[in-house]
């Protein structure tokens, strides 16, 4: 599945579950805030559960969603703060540091463009390094839309001067990649295991990423 390199101009990239692995953040929001949060209210870990998942399902995909201070007041506890507590997980998927540096060699411009809070970006950037190979980082809270938006792409468009269809994203979120091709971006493709504590996913709508080595 090597690309068409000699096509593409800007290379945007997703962060979380595309070059670092998703596992900190599963692991987060699925085992250690439920856990917190069962003791904080004296509950058993099944019921926290049930309370948060039903609480944050009913935002998934909305730029609320991924704000880190919109949680912190409305479950009344630090959101980063106990993020910081399972820092020690994050880290870069196989093969992505590598891919940064073949794409970093190309001199054309590297983009990040992620859901994620900015204050989170910063706590993985200085975690793993990986912000030295991106020529500009765009928040969906610095733009006011998140990334299944059609406001995004809208936006972006506004402060990225780059050809949508001579444009590559790679991001795991289907809803993303689907926003981004309404949007004109020819490129598309997702990440078979976002989450390596988790199985491979079968994806037929985007071309999948097994390894980074099989693009380039």
């Amino acid at each position: 599945m090597k690309l068409p390199w000699e096509d593409i101009d800007t290379i945007l990239l997703d962060m979380d579950g595309t070059l670092l692995d998703l596992h900190f953040d599963n692991y987060f929001w699925h085992e250690h805030l439920p856990r917190k949060w069962a003791a904080l209210h004296g509950l058993d870990l099944a019921a926290a559960k049930s309370q948060l998942f039903s609480s944050i399902e009913e935002e998934t995909g909305t730029l609320a969603w991924y704000c880190l201070d919109h949680w912190s007041e409305k479950l009344g506890v630090d959101i980063l703060a106990l993020k910081a507590d399972v820092a020690h997980l994050i880290g870069v998927r196989p093969s992505a540091r590598a891919f940064l540096e073949f794409v970093a060699a190309l001199e054309q411009p590297v983009v990040m463009v992620t859901n994620a809070h900015e204050d989170l970006i910063k706590i993985k950037m200085n975690k793993t390094g990986i912000d030295a190979y991106f020529d500009q980082i765009f928040s969906a809270h610095r733009i006011g839309a998140a990334k299944e938006e059609a406001m995004f792409w809208e936006s972006l468009a506004q402060r990225l001067d780059y050809a949508p269809e001579r444009s590559l994203l790679i991001d795991d979120n289907l809803r993303v990649l689907r926003a981004a091709r309404a949007h004109g971006i020819k490129h598309l493709l997702t990440i078979a295991q976002p989450d390596s504590q988790r199985p491979a996913r079968r994806v037929d709508e985007f071309p999948a990423v097994v390894s980074y080595e099989d693009i380039y």
